[in-house]
């Protein structure tokens, strides 16, 4: 059963960024013929508002048809007013920057959902205290829990450790220790550690880790509000460095997975509950969202470089260019896939 739900899943995130895309079309006049979910043969098809709407055998995906835009066949253009190619490159920049905006649009929907549910966050109590580290000297201990820094009040470990990673002058802290509040002075000294990347970076620490402690977070709407900003800012902006890094080969190309680890994952969120399944469906429609404006040929990100070369040259580029690097794009495309699919199938055998 959750295998299902998280093929829904994906294909609801999939339907949201095609709509996008349709939506935008149909704003400027543009004459959308299909509607598809998936590619391939059609499974299952009606025709609503003068499109087809349709779902095909293979749910790797989705695409809107326009008249007069065709990657198979760039030539097969149109002079007609409801026309894609007609319109002005900026028009057409629009539908296609819209279908990514309806995916971050939609994980900002997610994490709303999450955070009037009550998110869980990591409490700001310690569990340890490296010897002979600023902390240490400052007199912290193992199960303080920070109040406050410079005044600030803390409610979790990642504001405290963004606090401390930003700073090389004394911190003013606020610590409960048992019944008693002390008030201590610590200065973050430069180190090397590890991110999640698991590169070597120098950064201000005081030598102290999480206990693991945990508590539900009650936000107001406003802050709610503010929480769904965030954290899609900070889910897009930790796509956009995963792929930074797997282009310059921080991040091996074992690493990236396919269709079966996104569903996999998804429908093990599914079964921890709905909050989970909110958390990485936001994560997912960031990921498309992310993914799609790479400057990829086949992708929504080659098509605007397109449009954006036009509108600096003044002239369209050449439809032999256009599906010879819309050929390319599709090949590298397909063997990303590939190499995903082989990991993924590659994991389930060890």
């Amino acid at each position: 059963m959750s295998w299902i739900v998280a093929l829904l899943v994906l294909s609801a995130l999939i339907f949201f960024h095609e709509l996008g895309h349709y939506v935008a079309a149909r704003y400027f006049g543009v004459y959308v013929e299909v509607f598809s979910i998936g590619f391939g043969k059609k499974i299952a098809s009606f025709t609503w508002l003068n499109t087809r709407w349709q779902l095909s055998a293979i749910p790797l995906g989705g695409y809107v048809k326009m008249k007069g835009q065709d990657d198979a066949d760039p030539t097969a253009r149109s002079g007609d007013d409801d026309s894609y190619n007609t319109k002005k490159p900026w028009q057409r920049i629009v539908i296609l920057l819209a279908g990514p905006l309806a995916n971050f649009a939609l994980a900002w929907v997610f994490y709303f959902a999450i955070a009037l549910g009550g998110p869980q966050a990591l409490s700001p109590v310690i569990g340890k205290v490296v010897a002979d580290s600023p902390a240490q000297t400052a007199g912290l201990r193992q199960g303080d829990r920070v109040l406050s820094v410079n005044g600030e009040p803390i409610a979790t470990w990642n504001e405290l450790s963004d606090i401390i990673k930003s700073s090389e002058a004394p911190l003013s802290l606020q610590v409960e220790r048992g019944n008693a509040i002390y008030f201590l002075s610590v200065t973050p000294r430069i180190s090397e550690s590890k991110n999640i990347f698991k590169e070597t970076i120098r950064q201000p620490m005081v030598g102290i880790a999480p206990s693991g402690e945990v508590h539900t977070m009650r936000l107001s709407t406003v802050e709610a509000l503010a929480y769904a900003g965030e954290e899609t800012y900070a889910a897009s902006l930790l796509i956009f460095q995963s792929v930074q890094k797997l282009i310059t080969g921080v991040v091996p190309a074992e690493e990236i997975g396919g269709v079966v680890s996104i569903v996999s994952i998804t429908a093990d969120a599914t079964a921890y509950g709905w909050m989970s399944l909110c958390f990485f469906a936001a994560l997912i429609s960031v990921n498309l969202g992310v993914l799609n404006l790479l400057p990829i040929p086949a992708l929504d990100g080659g098509h605007i470089m397109f449009n954006l070369y036009e509108m600096i040259v003044r002239k369209a580029p050449s439809d032999e260019a256009v599906y010879r690097l819309t050929l390319g794009g599709w090949i590298f495309l397909l063997g990303l896939m590939g190499l995903g699919l082989y990991n993924d199938i590659t994991r389930m055998m060890q």
